[in-house]
């Protein structure tokens, strides 16, 4: 008789965990989106108001700024039988009680703006995420040959390589 039960048991299935661990991964990412769902209101959050959504806010004055154009730049990128150029304009902004100061300044702004995009290397200028370093690298060194507290930022209208 126990060579009958230890054949019943080898011919029994052995049950294996796999069920169960997919079920806990199911249950832990079900409950980690519904989390997230009423967290982030999602789910059971408030439901926007029509009737506000026709009428604009206005949240102040807006700042006394003036928007001072810069002559538009054609720089030369080609070296070694290369023929690439960058075309780049771009605007001022310019507290208005300095306008006067920072358009007097506005050709040595273009001498930075100029010796700068040249010394830049070409694959730094043809990724799009080193834009926003490029242009505050560019508004420091404009706020240095203007002076502090004159121009606020740089606003970049074109900037296109061919």
């Amino acid at each position: 008789m126990s060579a009958e039960t230890t054949d019943i048991e080898e011919a029994a299935p052995k049950r294996s965990g796999k069920g169960l661990i997919v079920g806990l991964l199911l249950a832990v990412l079900l409950g980690g989106g519904a989390f997230y769902g009423v967290w982030s209101g999602l789910i059971l959050g408030e439901e926007p108001a029509f009737e506000s959504a026709s009428v604009p806010v206005v949240q102040g004055d807006l700042p006394d700024v003036t928007f001072l154009p810069v002559q538009p730049l054609v720089i030369n990128l080609g070296g070694h039988g290369e023929n690439r150029h960058l075309r780049f304009q771009a605007q001022l902004e310019v507290n208005s009680g300095a306008m006067d100061d920072v358009t007097r300044m506005l050709p040595r702004v273009v001498d930075v703006l100029n010796g700068y995009l040249r010394a830049v290397d070409i694959s730094e200028l043809e990724n799009p995420a080193a834009l926003v370093r490029l242009r505050a690298q560019m508004l420091r060194r404009i706020q240095v040959v203007t002076g502090e507290g004159r121009v606020r930022d740089l606003l970049i209208m074109e900037f296109v390589l061919n």
